[in-house]
C-alpha cells in the first residue's frame, strides 16, 4: 500500500478553512464540481467534465473543524481522504492523508501532485 501525506499552512482562521473543505460552492471553486455536505454517511460525487472525471465519495468522519473524512472513489483508484486541521495563533496547520492506492503508480503520483496544485488554488479562494 502507498499513502499520500500533506502539510499545509494558511493564514486564515479555522473556520474559514474547514468552510473551504465542506461547503460545496466553495470547494467547486478549487477542487471540483460537486454536491457535497458534511454529513456522516452522506452520499456525493465530485465531476470534472473537462476531463469526463467522477469521482464517488461517503463521508465517513465530521467533527468540526478538526476532522474531516471521505472515500475518494473514481478512475483506477478506492481510496480514502482525511483532512485534519489545527489552529496555532494566526496560522491554520491542515494535513492531508489520501490513503489506500496499491503502489506509487500513476494514479498514486497524478493525486499527490494533483493535491499540490489544488491547494494553490485554495491559498487564492482563501
Amino acid at each position: 500500500m502507498a499513502d499520500i501525506s500533506l502539510d499545509f499552512q494558511f493564514k486564515s482562521p479555522i473556520n474559514k478553512v474547514w468552510d473551504a473543505l465542506t461547503d460545496s460552492d466553495t470547494l467547486a471553486q478549487w477542487v471540483m464540481d460537486n454536491n457535497f455536505k458534511p454529513i456522516v454517511g452522506y452520499k456525493c460525487q465530485f465531476r470534472d467534465e473537462k476531463i469526463n472525471l467522477v469521482v464517488d465519495s461517503e463521508v465517513l468522519v465530521v467533527d468540526k473543524p478538526y476532522t474531516l473524512s471521505y472515500t475518494w472513489v473514481g478512475g483506477p483508484i478506492n481510496t480514502i481522504i482525511t483532512w485534519t486541521l489545527k489552529q496555532e495563533g494566526d496560522t491554520t496547520h491542515l494535513h492531508l492523508e489520501h490513503t489506500g492506492f496499491d503502489q506509487e503508480d500513476y494514479a498514486f503520483n497524478g493525486a499527490k501532485h494533483g493535491w499540490a496544485d489544488k491547494i494553490e488554488v485554495l491559498k487564492k479562494v482563501l
